[in-house]
């Protein structure tokens, strides 16, 4: 199992919003910077902690509710801002979380194919690494996407699958 590595306010950040959700019942995924650290190794130290979780509309309220109450912080703004966005913006200390509401088929095939990484004690899921690799495409970060591709547990074939699927096949190797 990959290892997430965080500085200490970014490690409470993770543990924070893991425990939310799962007290929620609220399936989810860390992508982003907890995915990359899990399986490049790099150490989490700034930016937003992304997580895609299967939740419907109504529960984002609850979400934000449940997360003032157990110590992060929620901006009424932020959140009226992003009703539209499928996003519950959250803060825990210093640092952004963002949770992404899988409202679509490739987040909800993305969620089927998370994979288990550990940071402390807790086990938490991270996106797959075809499926991090896809993300780093969109975001044009090729050498992380480059890195990412040489692991031996990465899998090309599921990776151009992916990239077809969602009208990339060009981008295939």
């Amino acid at each position: 199992m990959h290892a997430v590595r965080a500085t200490p306010p970014y490690a409470e950040a993770i543990h924070a919003i893991a425990e939310l959700l799962g007290k929620l019942r609220i399936e989810s995924m860390f992508v982003g910077s907890v995915a990359r650290s899990a399986w490049l190794g790099v150490e989490i130290g700034g930016g937003s902690i992304d997580v895609l979780a299967l939740m419907n509309a109504p529960q984002k309220n609850q979400v934000a509710m449940m997360a003032s109450n157990r110590g992060f912080r929620v901006e009424k703004h932020e959140i009226e801002q992003s009703e539209e966005l499928d996003l519950v913006p959250l803060n825990f200390g210093d640092v952004r979380i963002h949770v992404l509401l899988a409202s679509n088929a490739l987040y909800g095939r993305m969620m089927n194919n998370a994979r288990p990484a550990q940071i402390g004690e807790r086990e938490i899921r991270v996106a797959a690494a075809e499926d991090l690799a896809l993300m780093l495409l969109v975001a044009e970060d090729e050498t992380a996407m480059r890195k990412l591709m040489m692991l031996p547990e990465f899998e090309r074939d599921a990776f151009n699958e992916r990239l077809n699927s969602i009208g990339l096949g060009a981008a295939a190797e």
